[in-house]
């Protein structure tokens, strides 16, 4: 019964904890459509973790985390503005559809791109003193990517960087919660 009451203890008590840290979740919006939460570490470091839709010229998914240094840059009545550089991992699949004229299905012809890579970051943030946040952010992705094309049956392997444009800049709206 003590081993169970002091793992109550603990459970609590780390959750007190976790929950107690500023943290936002929301959306960006890109070339894609996607859902955001960034949970902050101390005063001057958040981790920002997204999942993308990617829908604007080809289909698929992304996902990257990012570790964030927050730099505050205005703190006035209305809110604060900060910029936060960052650094992170980041993956995902995309394909495209080469059908021909008309609309052709999927299957008739096109490829498919798994990816994995480092992901840079650099936004600009407004707190607003009410728990709202507004960003503009610039997230490249870098690294390798395997394909697969579906004419020929081929597989093959190359540089990924698509990441460079595909719902590298986003405009975010957050919801901030447990913090300032």
């Amino acid at each position: 019964m003590k081993k169970l009451s002091l793992l109550a203890l603990i459970l609590i008590a780390t959750c007190t904890v976790a929950f107690a840290q500023p943290r936002a979740i929301g959306g960006r919006i890109a070339s894609s459509i996607g859902i955001s939460y960034q949970h902050q570490i101390g005063e001057k470091n958040m981790i920002q973790a997204d999942l993308d839709f990617l829908i604007y010229g080809l289909w698929g998914t992304q996902g990257t985390v990012t570790f964030n240094w927050i730099i505050p840059l205005v703190d006035v009545s209305a809110g604060q503005l900060n910029l936060y550089p960052g650094v992170g991992l980041g993956g995902g699949y995309e394909w495209w559809n080469w059908g021909g004229f008309g609309g052709t299905p999927l299957y008739s012809g096109g490829y498919g791109t798994g990816f994995v890579g480092v992901a840079g970051m650099i936004g600009l943030e407004w707190n607003f003193k009410f728990p709202l946040q507004l960003s503009l952010e610039y997230r490249p992705l870098l690294g390798v990517e395997l394909k697969k094309h579906w004419s020929d049956k081929g597989i093959g392997a190359g540089f990924y960087y698509n990441g460079l444009w595909m719902s590298a800049v986003a405009v975010g709206v957050r919801y901030k919660f447990g913090g300032k």
